[in-house]
């Protein structure tokens, strides 16, 4: 049976995958047949590069992405896409982390605004 899986490539603790149609035999980082795209997750954004025609020539040969591959194919809308609900969390989970990181930001900013004031109140007493 083709697979269609991740081949990792990359330093130690510094993953980059090669997406390829291998044998399901074949070891991991073994032979395989073809490279269609690249996947790189320490990016931010992570970047997924994808040949789509090459992708969807194996899917309807029979290849059977791996779950990992088969969560980047929906990614890049090879096989159906993320459904309404999934896109309406991501959005939310960046919301929330927007939210807490301005949170975490604002006591600095109430802290340096009492200085502000004191500086303020001692400048009119100096002045009188």
């Amino acid at each position: 049976m083709v697979r269609i899986r991740l081949r990792r490539m990359g330093a130690k603790k510094r993953p980059f995958y090669r997406i390829v149609v291998a044998d399901r035999r074949c070891s991991r980082d073994g032979r395989f047949i073809e490279n269609i795209g690249y996947y790189d997750p320490t990016a931010q954004p992570p970047v997924l590069k994808l040949d789509e025609e090459k992708a969807q020539s194996w899917i309807d040969k029979g290849a059977q992405p791996s779950d990992t591959a088969r969560g980047l194919l929906k990614r890049a809308g090879l096989l159906g896409g993320q459904s309404d609900a999934s896109k309406a969390r991501a959005e939310a989970k960046a919301e929330a982390k927007k939210k807490s990181k301005a949170k975490a930001e604002a006591p600095a900013i109430v802290e340096e605004a009492p200085a502000a004031a004191v500086e303020e109140a001692a400048a009119e007493t100096a002045a009188e």
